[in-house]
């Protein structure tokens, strides 16, 4: 496992990665995947980012997001949980079993919520925490996806005049109705769309929050998206029908 060195180890880009760990450079995605900060004599064990998407894949233990409930609804690593690092009575209220494994995380290497909560956990006789202190801006730098839940929708829309909306649906159903000012993007066409204007290629830190028919659908494109760079981007957990109240024709 490669061991990123605590100093200078805020990450918000896998460009910003880079230059804090010129190594890195020489390496394939997959081995800056495996990467960890490597804090000296840390409360509680790191895991990389592959060990992440293992944990999600398998299902089994629970991943908790830390972060505020409106931080979580603008954007999460899918498959987690939100509570609140404040929240400790409801946690270990739903979490009894001091021996079961949980993992957090929070906003990257210099964000302080998941070592509290997991120092308060470990007082508590919880001995199987883990954090993946990389967190959600190495998650989103290394190309994965993230979620976005509806009362995130209500805060984009009501204040982010730039953000853009991909519509991931057939060419037909978006012709009929869909968001204000959205752009139909569907499966396959990301590459295009980064040339043609439809993405924001001059700013890819633009926010791009993908919808469609079902979470499924809007998650693979927005998985396309986020390969070409665009590091702000995710899908909308719902389903167009539950956008409706938004939607215009």
């Amino acid at each position: 496992m490669t061991v990123i060195p605590l100093r200078g180890a805020l990450v918000c880009s896998v460009m910003l990665l880079a230059w804090i760990a010129p190594p890195l450079l020489s390496q394939t995605p997959a081995a800056i995947a495996d990467a960890i900060i490597g804090e000296p004599d840390p409360a509680t064990p790191e895991i990389s980012t592959n060990q992440l998407r293992k944990v999600l894949t398998e299902g089994r233990i629970p991943v908790l997001d830390i972060r505020s409930a409106e931080e979580y609804a603008l954007a999460h690593i899918p498959g987690s949980v939100n509570y609140y690092e404040k929240d400790l009575a409801q946690l270990l209220q739903t979490y009894r079993d001091p021996d079961k494994p949980l993992i957090l995380y929070c906003n990257g290497p210099y964000c302080g919520k998941s070592k509290r909560l997991s120092e308060e956990l470990n007082k508590k006789g919880y001995t199987q925490v883990r954090r993946y202190q990389l967190g959600l801006p190495v998650w989103r730098a290394l190309g994965n996806t993230v979620q976005t839940d509806l009362a995130g929708v209500r805060y984009v829309l009501g204040g982010d005049r730039t953000a853009v909306w991909v519509d991931a649906r057939s060419a037909r159903d978006f012709a009929k109705l869909s968001l204000p000012k959205a752009v139909n993007i569907k499966k396959g066409e990301a590459e295009a769309a980064n040339e043609d204007g439809r993405l924001p290629w001059k700013d890819k830190g633009t926010r791009v929050i993908v919808f469609a028919d079902s979470p499924e659908d809007a998650r693979v494109v927005a998985a396309e998206i986020a390969k070409k760079a665009y590091w702000n981007s995710s899908y909308f957990g719902g389903r167009f029908a539950d956008l409706g109240t938004f939607a215009a024709r």
